[in-house]
């Protein structure tokens, strides 16, 4: 018997029960799940929202204004959560701390932290304290886009063999694009960092105080294919000062999941008043961790994480080139296949900031009237039509695509909206949106050889019981569903107890304490015919704006990111940002064109009468405002901000 089995045996309780905690680290707030070992019963929870949230206009510490497209986070928000919600969860579930053998956690991904050599963030120096690349880069700071093209453009033209492993597009999320991005904008910064880390490793790293980097963000988000990242020459063709970014900022000690990554420090016991010398699990990335917890690692269970984004996670025995996707990685999510990740990078950012932002008053008070959420209201109203009756069709870009196109320099598009087009319809189009976009996925992964047999949903959204049938209709699909509300959090609490020796592998621990309810939903024959039609619709769209035949969108973005300058560059500024990176390349001339990186010159102005023409023309009188609409006839929305809180938004 291992020790970590040894150990397990001598923390049981009287009763024999012994107990793990998953740590579930989200967009907004981090959630501690007490679950017991022998069935996965979860006992208790709490939560702590972030002190600082989401820094995507602020720097709080100086409040600075941020450019367009940034998310940064407080690393100390997230010990926060160690002191607070995992103490709180134990004393909800009551039992005895002392009965605890594990503690497992998964993270947002990709969401990068700079640090020196001992882990310190850079932001706790009180001379970065001003410097907005000094913080976390959440995995939603988008900014680094035109940093991912230049890594793209140059793998493909020298044939990189690690490229088609992630669909041919390497993400503006990931770790290398946001390092780069941070070495060209604040290389001061960029020299003084000793460790580009995930921060699903870092939370780790304070809790044992060890730093193992895991194996799932290793290899989707930093590039580790075969047991190589990029080389020396490739890094140093981006930028001379790049060639050593792996071997020096990011290589270490790889820890495969399930393994114990370390024991909890005497530190970490004061924080969460748990024992000391348990086993850790190696960190875990939110989405991955969820699979073993609804029982769904076999090839062709496709596992849907739907909140503020949606994550698709994927066991196979084949290793294909699934064009769009965000990785394939050898035992990725369990050990012994290849396990795939694809993604949307808005879902319930979407319908969230649709209610913030574009729910007439009257609406809330309807919805309060009638004892719902807002969401609950809308969706109840929307329902109430047959398929198709708001001729409407909408593309779910407002946070950009994450799969297939892997650009987030798109926005989001809702056409046919008429004078009598009505609040629940359009929030209706979004929510069939972003089940047209899940099914260019499936449909994707089917044409590569990597079929799709079951879809699961885990997340905040499966609530909505409307928005899981439109998906089974969309998909043709039945959907099944993880019979529990902190799926993340489980799976951590699964990891926990493998890497505390009570069973065998991840697998095993999943089949004993995961929970799924098959079937929940099936497709409606006179729905999904109908949504057929509207599918053809979303695809043509999909196309026309993200496969380059009309490029306003990024022409679009060109003129945000040139004003946004200006106005960064009028207002207190962030320290450590550079100008030309905030135009993308771009300026805005004498006459109101836009030339450089991204112009609107040639292929289109912006005229007196606020319509955009040329090379692919939108007219009719509409007008390009802060939140990037455009109307006349048909409106396309997007470019607005989005709300984060999606993992709320179930109705």
């Amino acid at each position: 018997m291992s020790s970590t089995a040894r150990q397990h045996d001598e923390r049981s309780s009287v009763d024999g029960e012994s107990y793990v905690i998953g740590v579930d680290y989200g967009t907004l707030s981090g959630r501690a799940v007490v679950v017991r070992v022998s069935d996965g019963a979860e006992l208790g929870s709490a939560t702590l929202d972030y002190p600082h949230a989401v820094m995507d206009t602020t720097l709080a510490a100086t409040g600075a204004k941020l450019p367009p497209e940034w998310a940064l986070q407080v690393p100390q928000d997230y010990v926060d959560v160690l002191k607070s919600a995992v103490p709180a969860a134990v004393a909800a579930a009551g039992i005895d701390p002392a009965h605890v053998i594990g503690v497992g956690t998964d993270f947002t991904a990709c969401t990068m932290i700079p640090t020196l050599a001992d882990g310190t963030p850079l932001n706790e120096l009180t001379e970065y304290a001003d410097r907005p690349h000094a913080y976390v880069k959440l995995w939603k700071h988008h900014s680094a886009q035109p940093h991912a093209d230049r890594i793209n453009d140059l793998a493909s033209e020298r044939g990189e063999s690690w490229l088609p492993r992630y669909g041919g597009l390497i993400s503006s999320e990931w770790e290398f694009a946001k390092g780069l991005q941070l070495l060209e904008e604040d290389p001061e910064l960029y020299h003084r960092m000793d460790r580009w880390v995930e921060a699903a490793d870092w939370i780790v790293w304070q809790l044992t105080g060890r730093y193992v980097r895991n194996a799932c963000t290793a290899g989707y988000k930093g590039i580790l294919q075969d047991g190589s990242y990029p080389s020396e020459s490739f890094l140093g063709a981006l930028n001379p000062e790049f060639a050593r970014f792996a071997a020096d900022k990011v290589d270490h000690e790889i820890g495969q999941l399930g393994a114990s990554a370390g024991t909890l420090s005497a530190q970490a016991a004061a924080w969460t008043g748990l024992p000391e010398g348990i086993a850790v699990a190696v960190g875990n990335v939110d989405a991955h961790v969820t699979a073993p917890a609804a029982q769904a690692v076999a090839p062709g269970q496709m596992v849907a994480i739907m909140g503020t984004s949606t994550c698709h996670v994927m066991n196979s025995d084949v290793l294909a080139e699934v064009p769009g996707m965000c990785g394939v990685v050898d035992g990725g999510i369990v050990s012994g296949l290849y396990g795939y990740e694809a993604g949307q990078s808005g879902v319930g950012d979407i319908f969230a900031w649709y209610v913030n932002t574009q729910v007439p008053q009257r609406y809330f008070e309807a919805a309060d009237a009638a004892d719902q959420s807002i969401h609950q209201y809308l969706t109840d109203l929307a329902a109430l039509e047959p398929v198709g009756a708001h001729g409407l069709i909408a593309l779910d870009w407002h946070s950009g695509n994450r799969s297939v196109l892997v650009d987030h320099e798109l926005s989001g598009l809702v056409v046919g909206t008429t004078l009598t087009t009505r609040t629940e319809e359009i929030y209706r189009a979004l929510l069939e949106a972003t089940a047209f976009g899940a099914r260019t996925i499936v449909e994707t992964f089917n044409a590569s050889g990597v079929p799709v047999t079951e879809f699961i949903v885990a997340g905040g959204l499966l609530k909505n019981a409307f928005l899981m049938q439109t998906y089974s209709d969309i998909l043709r699909l039945p959907i099944s569903t993880i019979a529990s509300e902190q799926g993340p959090a489980l799976g951590s609490a699964i990891h926990a107890a493998v890497a505390a020796g009570a069973y065998v592998d991840v697998r095993e621990a999943g089949q004993a304490m995961g929970k799924l309810n098959r079937n929940v939903y099936s497709p409606n024959p006179q729905s999904a015919a109908a949504y057929d039609l509207l599918f053809e619709e979303y695809s043509l769209l999909h196309d026309y704006f993200g496969r380059g035949v009309n490029e306003v969108m990024h022409r679009l973005k060109a003129v945000k990111r040139s004003v946004g300058a200006a106005s960064v560059a009028s207002a207190p500024s962030a320290t450590g940002i550079s100008t030309s990176s905030i135009n993308g390349g771009g300026s805005i001339s004498g006459g109101g064109s836009i030339s450089g990186g991204g112009s609107i010159s040639g292929g289109g102005s912006i005229s007196g009468g606020g319509s955009i023409s040329g090379g692919g023309s939108i007219s009719g009188g509409g007008s390009i405002s802060g939140g990037g609409s455009i109307s006349g006839g048909g409106s396309i929305s997007g470019g607005g901000s989005i709300s984060d809180d999606a993992c709320e938004v179930p109705a």
